[in-house]
């Protein structure tokens, strides 16, 4: 994996973790060889691995993330369960 490229895309994307879910999902579309999500958005030149060309990708915008937070219901954040007493043993 080309460090330049690496530090390029961490740039774009600010976390690490992120970037590093971004790429391991897209490098495994890119070596399903189905579909047309296994064909590469960018310009592939020899010598360049699954990794490197999802970098680019993610460098020239070509591919992108977005957070999704879910948010809980009031109800269930505010009342914790409660146990049931146990009957003492006989």
């Amino acid at each position: 994996m080309n460090i330049e490229l690496t530090k390029r895309a961490l740039e774009k994307v600010g976390n690490q973790h992120v970037l590093v879910n971004v790429i391991s999902r897209r490098v495994r579309q890119l070596n399903s060889g189905s579909g047309g999500s296994s064909r590469p958005l960018v310009e592939v030149t020899p010598g360049m691995g699954a990794a490197d060309i999802a970098l680019l990708e993610v460098i020239e915008d070509k591919i992108g993330f977005e957070f999704v937070v879910e948010e809980a219901a009031p109800a269930e954040v505010a009342a914790p369960r409660k146990r049931a007493k146990k009957a003492p043993a006989a």
